[in-house]
């Protein structure tokens, strides 16, 4: 069943689309939700025990704060993806979808690295350390196949092939990005060197370069709170490295007296 402007305008009592803020469609055998994307405004949602499979359509609602997805036929976390945006999501309740699989912890620390700014997933507070634990061992969602598929160019190659491959930036846009954040632009020397990599370690270079420079422009959108969890994960991956680092010593130093004896 496809979820009408009529029906939208009937629940939720109102004159238009752009007026709902709040909608309950609890088990009314929806397909198709379409509709969404004229509804910028809507900030609580509940669709639980439908048959809705895409959340595409929910791309463009800004403004919500509270997602009822419940018994849904969600069949991969990759549709989370379309979520990312709602940067005032804060509520979402997912169970029970066939994307959650059986491995609930997983699921769990999977979907709280895609959408880190949750508050409460299926009804059960998220902790600083749930999610901090979430953003190294939580898995990373693509973008739905779908989706990818749309954005391909139309003689089929492969994104990393074509020049809408996200890390395809411009010079320009390289050290527009670089001065925003108070760095040092690239010279166009070394700018050449990394935008034509022949080689899997320059693609690999050309990679955590504009990571980085994307890491560090988000952080100026986070807030407080969420500055925290950053924090709190890269203290935990740098800890990490470091205890690697001295059991490769001990190793080696292990290794050196072994020969000694020897």
């Amino acid at each position: 069943m496809k979820l009408t402007r009529k029906l939208v305008l009937a629940k939720a009592k109102a004159s238009d689309l752009e007026s709902v803020k709040k909608l309950n469609c609890w088990g009314c055998n929806l397909t198709e939700i379409s509709i969404f994307s004229q509804m910028p405004n809507i900030e609580v949602l509940t669709l639980s025990v439908n048959s809705i499979s895409s959340l595409s359509p929910l791309a463009g609602c800004l403004s919500l704060s509270e997602l009822y997805l419940r018994r849904n036929m969600i069949s991969s976390l990759s549709e989370l993806t379309h979520l990312r945006p709602l940067t005032r999501l804060r509520v979402l309740w997912l169970a029970e979808n066939p994307c959650c699989g059986s491995d609930s912890s997983q699921y769990r620390l999977t979907v709280l690295r895609c959408l880190p700014r949750l508050q409460k997933l299926d009804n059960q507070v998220v902790t600083e350390d749930e999610l901090a634990l979430a953003l190294m061992e939580g898995e990373e969602v693509t973008t739905p196949p779908s989706s990818i598929q749309s954005q391909l160019p139309t003689n089929g190659l492969p994104d990393a092939e074509t020049e809408n491959d996200p890390l395809n930036y411009s010079m320009e846009e390289t050290n527009k990005i670089r001065e925003e954040l108070g760095m040092k632009p690239l010279s166009r020397d070394k700018f050449s060197s990394l935008s034509s990599p022949s080689t899997r370690e320059n693609k690999l270079s050309v990679k955590r370069t504009h990571i980085l420079d994307a890491v560090l422009l988000l952080l100026r959108d986070l807030d407080e709170e969420e500055l925290r969890v950053v924090h709190t994960a890269t203290q935990n991956r740098l800890q990490t490295y470091t205890l690697d680092s001295e059991t490769l010593k001990d190793s080696q130093t292990m290794q050196r007296t072994t020969d000694i004896q020897h």
